[in-house]
């Protein structure tokens, strides 16, 4: 063993054991390793940020940037309202759910596709009054799963791509993964939905935190806009639509009054207000679901608000602000500022008041929509102090088909190959942000950047432990353990430990080493290197075992109340049938 290849080595163990112990940041100790192998000098200076020029790293942002895009248009909540209902059994609801989550994971990043659906689960899991804990498993395993079926779902499956590009002088096509993919998603996502979700812990209610709930509700009025499918409908049945939303419909006003009582009997006219008392999150919702639109950005409106980049920003009233004592109408907050005061919360309490007209108290808590190049100016002007950031949104529905039809496009482009795919995803990032499907505040925002910084940080020590030979090193242990068998086992075992290393390292990490161990392994062997590169993709994005070889298991573990222990009760019996299915499928498509 070389001085270049001892040094390497151990800087991977530090990696490996930090990375286990979980103190700090993934991206962090990534980023250090990379600095570390510089100073020792087994990355050369030129290499040092190749990384973040890679293709594999580029594809990823892009893919994140795009999803968000088509979060924004609404649809892919559109989708998911069409299938999910939480009246359902709970073997039904993981099913449909799991479902959905692997063939949106198809389609886009699969950590994307998680965090759209995670707030559905977990309001499915409140109308239910069940712990979320039972499904939010299945739903980021199910995830996993469906990013194996094609080249953007997954990163692993990009990094794969890029380095057979490398090596070989052709990427694997978009739906390269998809034989192989789609066999394992539906085997195990039929096996998760069969039972298998049956094996996951129940944990004390005391640990699954409620935080929409935590934080209260707000009284709001959204406008019946003319033409509304909402229209003619009685309250009362609008009522019982938003229900399992967390949503109470508790007034109706019509020319300027409130009607008496609820108003639950009256049929719904264009125009009219429906008073709602709902968290943040879920008054979004609410405006598509019932067709309805924001005060000041209706035709009728004069474009007080337009309907460009808006943003809600959530604010509570300080003592001595200007906005004390005073209403809404009362400041001309809507023509002065172009800002809407779309929902008051007072301590808990209701109020039968105009919200626009509503005197506000020191302690209220408004919730502000507007556009998001002025509403700092006009936060600071009524004197309030904003709440921390929680990323609400307002979907641009009316573009939901357009964003659907160029993601569509560019997926197909790069599919014949008259484009290639990071120039296909950077025009439809370009497009979306010059439709106003995503503003150009939300571009970075979008980024998950520890991963990209993992990523650009992890490649050139993938490449410099490649050229000092250590991964012809590895190989040849690997090959030690299995003398005397043939490739098939050689393959399984290559399986499995890179199943296990993703298990306790970042999936992205443990692709960007294990490829190149794959394709020296093929080389000894005199076979066919791609089987070997599928087998990688396959085992580095099926990290079950524990919350930190996914980021999708990370993304639950709070919301569901899951322990560190809790993961492989599911998931080893799993990665065990994924390795069974996945073998035998990779060597039928991809032989040897």
């Amino acid at each position: 063993m070389t001085f270049d290849q001892a040094t390497l080595f151990s800087i991977l163990a530090f990696v490996f054991i930090f990375l286990l112990w979980g103190r700090w940041r993934y991206d962090i100790v990534a980023f250090s390793a990379l600095l570390i192998a510089l100073l020792a000098g087994v990355v050369t200076t030129d290499d040092a940020f190749s990384g973040f020029g890679h293709p594999a790293t580029v594809i990823i942002a892009l893919v994140l940037i795009v999803s968000r895009g088509l979060a924004n248009s609404g649809a892919i909540e559109l989708l998911a309202r069409l299938v999910v209902d939480s009246s359902r059994r709970l073997a039904a609801h993981i099913a449909i759910m799991g479902a959905l989550a692997a063939a949106l994971s198809a389609m886009m990043n699969n950590v994307a596709a998680l965090a759209l659906l995670m707030p559905i689960d977990l309001q499915a899991a409140k109308s239910a009054k069940r712990s979320p804990s039972l499904s939010l498993m299945p739903l980021s395993f199910a995830s996993i799963l469906g990013g194996l079926v094609t080249l953007i779902g997954t990163p692993p499956n990009i990094v794969i791509s890029a380095f057979r590009e490398k090596a070989f002088g052709e990427p694997f096509g978009m739906f390269s993964f998809t034989p192989v993919g789609l066999v394992c998603a539906v085997v195990g996502v039929g096996f998760i939905v069969a039972g298998g979700w049956r094996l996951i812990p129940r944990p004390d209610a005391g640990d699954v935190i409620d935080e929409s709930t935590a934080l209260g509700d707000y009284i709001a009025e959204l406008r019946v806009k003319d033409g509304s499918r909402s229209q003619g409908q009685k309250l009362i049945d609008l009522r019982e639509q938003v229900e399992d939303d967390g949503v109470t419909v508790i007034g109706l006003v019509r020319r300027g009054q409130r009607l008496p009582g609820y108003g639950l009997q009256q049929q719904v006219e264009a125009g009219d207000l429906i008073v709602v008392e709902a968290s943040a999150q879920a008054i979004d919702g609410v405006v598509g679901k019932l067709d309805l639109e924001y005060l000041g950005t209706g035709k009728d409106d004069g474009g007080l608000i337009g309907t460009g980049d808006l943003q809600l920003v959530e604010v509570v009233v300080q003592e001595g602000a200007l906005i004390e004592g005073r209403s809404a109408v009362g400041l001309s907050l809507l023509s002065r500022f172009g800002t809407h005061l779309l929902g008051i919360r007072r301590q808990g309490t209701r109020f039968r008041e105009r919200v626009r007209r509503l005197q506000v108290e020191a302690g209220d808590v408004l919730l502000l929509l507007g556009p998001a190049e002025r509403l700092p100016e006009t936060v600071n002007w009524l004197g309030c102090l904003p709440l921390a950031e929680r990323g609400l949104t307002v979907v641009r529905r009316d573009k939901a088909w357009l964003a659907v039809g160029m993601f569509a496009a560019a997926i197909v482009l790069a599919s014949l190959g008259v484009v290639y795919l990071a120039v296909a995803l950077a025009c439809v990032a370009v497009l979306m942000v010059l439709t106003g499907i995503l503003p150009a505040r939300e571009i970075y925002a979008s980024v998950e950047w520890p991963v990209i910084v993992l990523l650009g940080s992890m490649i050139p020590i993938g490449a410099a432990l490649e050229t000092s030979g250590g991964t012809g090193l590895i190989a040849g242990w690997i090959l030690d353990v299995a003398e005397g068998q043939s490739p098939v086992v050689v393959l399984l075992l290559l399986m499995v430990v890179t199943m296990t290393l993703s298990d306790v390292m970042n999936n992205t990490a443990t692709a960007v080493i294990a490829a190149p161990i794959a394709v020296d392994i093929a080389g000894r062997l005199g076979v066919n290197a791609d089987p070997f590169l599928m087998a990688i993709a396959v085992a580095a994005s099926c990290a079950f075992l524990t919350p930190i070889g996914h980021k999708n298991n990370m993304l639950v573990m709070g919301p569901g109340g899951y322990r560190f222990g809790d993961y492989w009760r599911l998931g080893l019996p799993l990665e065990l049938l994924i390795i069974a299915v996945g073998v035998p499928m990779i060597l039928l498509v991809w032989p040897l």
